[in-house]
C-alpha cells in the first residue's frame, strides 16, 4: 500500500513541476512580448495577440494548478480540466484566424498544440492519481 501511495505522489508531484515550468515559462515569453520593448515584439514575428493574452493569463492558472496538484487536492484537477478546455478553444480560435487569411507564426500552432496535449494529459494523470477510493 505505500508503494502505491509513493507512486501515485511521484505521478503528481512529477505533473505539478510540468504545470509549474509551464506556468513560469509562460509568464516569461508571454510577459517579455506584452510589456517588454519593440524589439522583443518584433522578435516573436507575427504573433497573434488574443492568443498571446491568453497563454499569459493561462500562466497565472497554471501556477495555481501546480499549487493545488502539489498539495494533492482534488480542485487541482477541475482547474486543469479547465486549462485543457479553455486553451483547446483558444486553438480552436486561433485556427478560425489562420483559416480567414489572417498572419501567424508556425510556433504558434506548435505551441498551442504542445500546451493542449501537455493539459490533457496533466488532467487524465491528476484524474486518476487523486480520484477518492
Amino acid at each position: 500500500m505505500a508503494m502505491v501511495e509513493l507512486q501515485r505522489s511521484m505521478r503528481v508531484w512529477v505533473i505539478a513541476l510540468v504545470a509549474l515550468g509551464f506556468g513560469l515559462l509562460t509568464l516569461k515569453e508571454g510577459g517579455t512580448i506584452l510589456f517588454g520593448d519593440e524589439t522583443a515584439r518584433a522578435a516573436a514575428g507575427n504573433y497573434v495577440p488574443f492568443v498571446l493574452w491568453f497563454n499569459f493569463v493561462a500562466g497565472f492558472f497554471y501556477i495555481a494548478s501546480a499549487v493545488g496538484l502539489w498539495l494533492q487536492q482534488r480542485w487541482a484537477v477541475w482547474l486543469a480540466a479547465a486549462i485543457a478546455v479553455t486553451t483547446a478553444l483558444a486553438f480552436a480560435a486561433l485556427g478560425l484566424h489562420i483559416y480567414s487569411g489572417e498572419a501567424y507564426e508556425q510556433r504558434t500552432l506548435i505551441a498551442m498544440s504542445l500546451r493542449t496535449v501537455v493539459w490533457v494529459v496533466i488532467t487524465v494523470v491528476a484524474g486518476i492519481s487523486l480520484r477518492r477510493g
